[in-house]
């Protein structure tokens, strides 16, 4: 996979992308490193880093593995707070952490919004280089400069947008996941392939398994995201195509957080992109025939969820979080056809509702 260079941001992959992490940290001769994980990407990924770091540059990876500084966080949304934030100031600032040292997560999308986040504020921001180790990771979460953190159980409502200054994607990650973390990152990229065009939604469709997702569909999937990003990086427009699926994705994630049928966040987005498909067949006349085929298509890599008529109330009370909103009215990304999205719609609740019934049918 080649190297993508923005003026923002640098994605690296492979052998090639551990050499010129190797130069990057020589070049600026950091005094300090702090690598940031959770308990999960410290047992099963930590180790496979340096082994594959050392492959390419030895003694500088020596030199890292053994002054560098590393910080571990519990896995899972619930560590993405401010609590959690706060414990990892203490120890940058405990350990004499200055504005040209560096941060490098690694983890998965919980760890680069989190990491991102605490770099982004520390002395007003120092570096931080992200490698993301999930399927989500990869194609969504450790690109394109959002960072954040939830408050209060609303989701990522704490943040910043500050690029990491170096991606680095290394595939041999994802031969750590359970097939539960694939399809949460497999989400994002069916969500890619939607607002993009309908050549790439037709590739997807046609995956039957999803042992079936290969390199190349993953380096399309990340194009697509940073061919969007460059265009807007601040959200002011095209981007907020991203957010498909997102606004009752969202509500539903944080609904389940911290109960007993808590899903991934890949999982609601899922959730909503069936959802959000059917308001804009409802809203737009999107294609019904298309509508179904997405669906049925989701309906084959991830559990049905049932929620009752309170539950769904629930769910769209707690829209009036979402950042998009116009005043107190959440705001949709739907479509008219695959590839071309409306941004800033409104959705009556019981169109709402109506969506709520089709997935659950």
């Amino acid at each position: 996979m080649k190297e993508i260079i923005s003026d923002n941001f640098s994605i690296l992959f492979g052998s090639d992308g551990y050499l010129k992490l190797a130069n990057f940290i020589q070049e600026n001769n950091f005094k300090k490193i702090l690598f940031l994980t959770d308990e999960n990407t410290k047992v099963h990924c930590l180790d496979l880093f340096f082994s594959n770091f050392k492959k390419t540059d030895k003694k500088i990876a020596e030199m890292v593995s053994s002054t560098s500084y590393y910080f571990s966080v519990e896995p899972g949304e619930n560590a993405k707070n401010l609590k959690t934030s706060n414990h990892i100031w203490e120890f940058l600032t405990e350990n004499g952490f200055k504005r040209n040292d560096l941060i490098i997560n690694l983890g998965g999308g919980m760890v680069s919004d989190l990491g991102g986040f605490v770099a982004s504020t520390y002395m007003r921001g120092i570096q931080f280089v992200n490698i993301p180790t999930t399927l989500l990771g990869m194609v969504d979460a450790s690109i394109g400069g959002k960072t954040g953190i939830d408050l209060n159980g609303i989701k990522n409502i704490i943040g910043t947008f500050q690029f990491a200054k170096l991606v680095l994607i290394d595939i041999e990650f994802l031969n750590s996941l359970s097939k539960k973390q694939i399809a949460a990152g497999y989400a994002e990229m069916i969500k890619h392939s939607l607002i993009d065009n309908n050549h790439e939604w037709e590739k997807i469709s046609q995956i039957k398994s999803l042992e079936d997702i290969n390199s190349e569909m993953i380096y399309k999937s990340i194009n697509i995201k940073v061919g969007i990003i460059e265009s807007d990086s601040m959200e002011l427009n095209i981007r907020k195509h991203l957010n498909f699926g997102h606004t009752l994705g969202h509500a539903i994630e944080t609904y389940l957080l911290g109960s007993e049928r808590e899903i991934l966040h890949g999982e609601a987005i899922a959730i909503g992109l069936i959802l959000e498909t059917y308001i804009s067949y409802l809203k737009t006349n999107f294609d019904l025939k298309i509508t179904k085929e997405i669906k049925n298509h989701i309906d084959q890599h991830y559990e049905i969820i049932e929620f009752s008529e309170e539950s769904i109330i629930k769910i769209i009370d707690l829209l009036k979080y979402d950042k998009k909103n116009n005043n107190d009215e959440p705001m949709f990304v739907l479509m008219n056809n695959v590839g071309e999205m409306k941004i800033n719609q409104s959705a009556e609740v019981e169109l709402i509702k109506e969506a709520f019934k089709f997935y659950q049918n």
